[in-house]
Formats: C-alpha cells, structure tokens, sequence
C-alpha cells in the first residue's frame, strides 16, 4: 500500500435558507471509487456561506437545526455586511463562519468511519439558491 493525498470535487445544486444535504453516500463514494483503504478525508465547502458538519439526518433534527440558527443568528438583524454589499446575507456568512466549512472523518477498510445515525450534512446558509463545490481531500493508504 503506498501513502497517497488526492484531492476530489463534487458538485450540488441548493436551495439556500438553511437547505440541509446529506453528503455522505457521495464522500463514501469518492473513497472506495479511489481504492483508498485507511486514512482521513476533509470534506470541505467553498464558499462563506455554506457548511459541513455532521448530526443524525432525520426530519426532527431538519427542522430543529434551523430554527437554532435563526435564534443564535436571525435573518432580521442589522449587519454591516448587508450594507457594504447590499446583498441581504450578513447573517448567512455568520452562520457558515460559526458552523465551519470543514469537516474531517476517519475511513477504515474503505468506509467511513461514522456512527449509525451520524451522516455528513452540507448546510446552506445562503438567501438564495448556489451551485456548490464541495472539496474531498483523501488522505491515507491506497490499494495499488
């Protein structure tokens, strides 16, 4: 097995306004198509207004999540931002900020290393609809 660093893209189409994607069929997918067998990979989210994290994809938590952005972070607040680009997401960059844009999960014989109910979630926090490019970097032993 040779220590290999590979990096891969994928894109989605979103709704924004805390749109919530389960990721992770596709980042396990990128892990076994590249032969990888043990190591990391980070998934990360281009952008500022967009995150990765990891929680139970489930209906409960899909509309809890939500409302706790909106109550630590509401769209209706003053933001300078908003008038320095007159966009109306000030608050959509300070939710990617707090959550992050990355996240890095451990893969043991070609699979990730995830509890049963924790799934890889892309949350967008943008106003609008995006084009995301989320950004897997492999890190680890690969089969030759």
């Amino acid at each position: 097995m040779i220590l290999t660093v590979e990096t891969h893209t994928f894109n989605l189409k979103t709704k924004g306004n805390c749109d919530i994607i389960d990721i992770t069929p596709a980042v396990q997918k990128i892990v076994e198509e590249n032969n990888f067998v043990e190591g990391n990979a980070l998934v990360f989210a281009v952008g500022s207004t967009a995150a990765v994290t990891t929680m139970e994809y489930e209906p409960g938590l899909l509309k809890d999540y939500p409302i706790l952005f909106n109550k630590l972070i509401p769209e209706d607040e003053v933001y300078h931002h908003n008038f320095t680009w007159h966009d109306g997401n000030g608050h959509s960059h300070l939710r990617a900020a707090l959550q992050k844009s990355f996240f890095n999960v451990p893969f043991k014989n070609s699979k990730l290393l995830l509890g049963t109910w924790q799934q890889i979630i892309l949350a967008d926090f943008d106003n609008r609809s995006r084009n995301r490019e989320i950004i897997v970097q492999l890190i680890g032993l690969k089969e030759k």
